[in-house]
Order: structure tokens, then sequence, then C-alpha cells
């Protein structure tokens, strides 16, 4: 290849899949931002999904060119090549596996992906809401490629999990309701002038959940009714590479989640002595649900969330951190009825029109103990996933928009999340009635995940000294046995978890390995620059540096 003054670096290839990506996944292009994706939603049929990996292809050969040329080797080049070297490669192996075909969940999914893509599509002028009615009207083939796609996974016996078909069937049911369904609330705001057109296509859309929900009932169920709902090593560790960014010791991995199970156990007695004397921790922590803090009302606890946000953001700029006044900005919100039990975050837009936004999926519930949303919310918001993920958007012009948008990498992500928990305990954040064994609790339901998803994908044998069936070998039924045994949450939400394990197979231990690899790098770059150490120009540079996989990224924080 000859060398011009056109010839791209690994960053404008990185853009140049972002642009190419958009066209194909208008949802991305939504996340994103892109006023145009607004109207449209992806095709995820066999073709369609090959040809977002035929695109991967092209860029990964793109790249290979790129990254000999003149200044491909700065650190700016070098982190965006070797990200998106690594996410399209993890990406790729998945698709060639077609795991694409048999992707069913009740969490991560095409048919969630185009109902929560609603939920931040545009919605403030009449034209957007024109839009929004395209979009409707584009569901039913959507979920017709959706379909198609779990049909040849049918043929070639390639089964989705029944436990995550059988959830996913009840949340289609509750989606499209009695009186109103989901679509039809969700347009119900939109203006009188387009009242008739948005009414017509939220039936359009509402009829194709209810095609999708009654072929799954009757077609696909029986169909993968004797699949099983673990995945194997083989497939595990491939999934482990697309969620983590690195070819993990899935074994070394196992045992560093029991160490770190009886850790926590011994930090979390000693912990709920100081809540209920004589009491052990969960003990304790039905005492909190009873006894202690709480808010009553949806309303109110989201306002309660926004404070606690925007209380924890005035306490850490300029002390910890220095944000950005668009990265000050980040909203509290509830989450659509129908979604899976645990809290979330979505980024701003681009350009910040769109602030970052927690979610609190409520559960039907009203009233809303405290000590268990706190941590929570320093993960999901400040300093945690908002903190970074906006900061990207901040930084992006330094990056590139591949860096800061979709080249994320799940653990690098929830890793930050969990040490932010962490940092705020470290920094005195958690001394409340109760806060310290909340934040302890939500530290063992990580703990508790590296253990029993990769035990029960893997069926591997419980430790002799575990206090918990030993030397048995794991199966879904024990895991959530054990799971619901190690937390103070309720018996819905430990259902719900249990479910997203077994149908996103390693996402979940990437909070607890993301962690222990940002520990490993703070501690490694603190030791390099001994009493010079800046703990908050260190947390500045990590921010900034986009995403990377793990192995990539202890490395990359050592050197700050």
């Amino acid at each position: 290849m000859s060398v011009t003054p056109s010839s791209p670096l690994p960053r404008q290839v990185a853009d140049a899949y972002v642009d190419a990506l958009v066209a194909l996944d208008p949802i991305t292009g939504t996340y994103l931002g892109v006023k145009d994706s607004s109207s449209r939603l992806p095709d995820y049929s066999p073709a369609g999904q090959e040809e977002r990996a035929e695109l991967a292809r092209r860029t990964l050969a793109q790249l290979d060119a790129a990254e000999g040329l003149p200044g491909a080797d700065s650190d700016a080049e070098r982190r965006c090549g070797r990200l998106l070297r690594e996410r399209l490669t993890a990406e790729l192996a998945v698709h060639e596996a077609e795991e694409g075909l048999r992707t069913v969940s009740n969490l991560h999914s095409p048919v969630h992906s185009v109902r929560d893509v609603f939920t931040v599509t545009p919605t403030e002028t009449e034209e957007d809401w024109a839009r929004v009615v395209e979009r409707l009207h584009a569901v039913p083939a959507a979920l017709d490629g959706y379909r198609a796609a779990l049909e040849l996974g049918v043929e070639r016996k390639l089964f989705g999990g029944p436990r995550a078909t059988r959830t996913c069937i009840g949340q289609l049911t509750e989606w499209i309701g009695g009186d109103r369904s989901w679509f039809g609330a969700f347009v119900a705001p939109g203006p009188e002038s387009l009242r008739a057109e948005l009414s017509a296509a939220a039936s359009v859309a509402t009829d194709a959940l209810v095609v999708l929900r009654d072929w799954l009932r009757d077609a696909y169920a029986p169909a993968v009714a004797d699949a099983s709902d673990t995945v194997g090593r083989e497939r595990y560790a491939r999934w482990s590479r697309y969620f983590n960014g690195t070819d993990l010791d899935l074994d070394e991995a196992y045992a560093y989640g029991w160490s770190e199970y009886h850790r926590l156990l011994g930090e979390m007695r000693a912990e709920a002595e100081e809540v209920l004397p004589g009491a052990g921790p969960w003990q304790a922590l039905a005492h909190l649900d009873e006894h202690g803090r709480h808010i009553e009302g949806v309303d109110e606890v989201r306002d309660w969330l926004q404070g606690l946000m925007d209380e924890a953001i005035d306490a850490l700029d300029g002390t910890h951190f220095e944000l950005a006044d668009d990265v000050r900005k980040v909203e509290s919100r509830i989450a659509p009825p129908g979604s899976a039990a645990a809290p979330y975050y979505t980024s701003p837009s681009e350009d910040f029109s769109r602030p970052g936004r927690t979610w609190l999926p409520t559960m039907g519930a009203t009233r809303f103990p405290v000590y268990d949303l706190v941590s929570t919310w320093y993960h999901e918001g400040v300093p945690g996933h908002h903190l970074q993920l906006a900061q990207w958007v901040y930084v992006a012009d330094q990056l590139s928009r591949y860096q800061a948008s979709v080249g994320i990498v799940s653990a690098n992500c929830e890793g930050w999340a969990l040490y932010a928990e962490r940092l705020m305990d470290e920094l005195g954040f958690l001394s409340g009635p109760g806060l310290r064994l909340g934040y302890l609790d939500a530290q063992m339901m990580r703990a508790c995940r590296v253990i029993i998803d990769i035990g029960m994908h893997l069926e591997l044998e419980i430790p002799a000294d575990s206090p918990f069936h030993p030397g048995e070998r794991w199966t879904p039924e024990l895991a959530q046995e054990f799971f619901g045994a190690h937390n103070g949450r309720p018996a819905d939400f430990v259902e719900s978890e249990l479910t997203r394990y077994l149908s996103m197979p390693a996402q979940a231990i990437g909070y607890k390995l993301g962690e222990r690899a940002w520990l490993l790098g703070r501690e490694n770059a603190r030791r390099a620059h001994g009493d010079a150490f800046d703990a908050k120009a260190w947390h500045m540079a990590a921010l900034s540096q986009g995403s990377l996989g793990l192995d990539d990224l202890v490395d990359e924080l050592s050197r700050l």
C-alpha cells in the first residue's frame, strides 16, 4: 500500500467504522444522538447480522494497513487501534459461532433493544414525534428479522435457553398489556396534531409484539424445551472474551470469587453487629428493610436519588475529580414497566442535549429502603457509570468517536462502577446507619456472581471449605438457592438475576474482575509515583483514556 497524506490512521479507521455502523444500526445512532436514526430500526435477520460482520472484517483489514503508517505508534493511535482490534475480533468470534441465532434474554436481546430505544428517542418537537411514528411502523420488520434468526437457529439446533424464553414471553405479555400497551402509554404525551397517527402506529408495534410473543410461546418454547440453560466451557470462554476484553483463566477467576466471598463475609458479620447486635448479615439487612430509613413513593425516590447524585457531584468535584459543566448534569429516572430488576444507566448523547440518566426499576414497589440504594447510585450515577461514560463523551475529540461510544468493554465500565462504590467507602461516604452493610451486600452480590456464573455454566465443583453444598457440582437450581441466601434482595430480583446470568454468560463476572483490574492499575501507578501520586489527576487521566479490555486496562492504568 502506498502512503499518502490521506491514508487513514487507526482513529480515522475507527471513526469511519462508527459512521458505517450507525447506517446499519439506527439504535446505536439514537444513543449517540444522530437525529436521522430516530425513524429507523436495525435488520436483525441473519442477513443483517452478516452485513454487520462484513463491516467488521473490512474494518480490521483497514486497521492492518493503518497500523503500519507513520504516526500510528503514538499513544492516542495505539490505544484506539488496540481497542478496535480487540473489540471487532471478539464480536466476530461471537458472530461466526452463530450466537446471534439463539439470542434470548430477559435483558439483552433485539426485542429489548427495540423497546428500550424508545426511552431515549427524542420527543421534544412535533418533528421528533413524526419520527417516532415512523420508528413504530418499523417495529414489525425488526421483530420479523429477529424471529427469522431464531427460526434458523432452531433449524441448526442452536437453541436459546428455556428459562430465558419463558421470561421473555412474560415480559412481552406485560408490554402488550390489557387496556393499554407499553407503546400506547409511550405515545400518550404526544402532540394532539399527531394523535391519530401515533395511536395507529402504537397499535402496529403492539401487534408485532403479540405476533412474536405467540410464536415464542407456541413454536419456539416447545422447540427449546429440552435445551440446556447453561452454555459449557467453550461458549462461555467466547462470551467471556466479548464481555471482558481478555482471555480469562476461568478457574483462577472462580477461585478469586470464592476468596472475595470469604473476605466479605467476615466484614459483613462485623458490620452487622453495628446494625443489630447478635444478628448475622442477612438478619441485619432484613431489620434494615423493616426498620431502617426508607423513601415512600415512586416520584419521591426518583427525586431523592437525583439529590444524592447532585450532592456527590458537589462533594467530589474539585477534590477528587475535575468535572466539566456538561459532565455535572445527570438525571434520575424511573425505568419503564416490564424491565429487568437491576438498575441501569444510559449515556448522554454526543452533544449532551440528552444527559446521562440513571434508571430505577420499581418492580411494583412504592417503599424503598435507603441502605441498598446509596452505594447502588454511586455505582450507576456518580462517581460510577456517569462520570466515566459522560467523560468519554466530553473528551471524544481527544480520543475517537469509537472509543467514546460503541467501543465499550463491559468489564471496564462495570469494574469502574464497582471501584467507584469502593472509592466512596474509602472516602467515608458510607458511614450512615446500615449504609456500609448495604455496600458490602452489593459487593457480596458481585462476588457471588463470579462464583455462580462461572460455576453453573462450567458445572464446576463447589469447594470443600464452602458452607454451601461442598463437593457438589453447580446447577442453576443450586445457584439460585445460594444467591438468594447471600443477599438481602427480594425473590423476584434473585429470579431475574439468575435468568440474566444464564442468558448473558460471563457478563456478570466483569464487575468484580473489572474492579480488580482498576485496583491493580491504581496500585501500580501509586508505586511508580510514590509520594508524588496524585489521585485526582490519576482519576481524570484514567477516565479520559476511553475503554479497554481488562489486560490492556491494567497496562494503561499502570502507566498513568
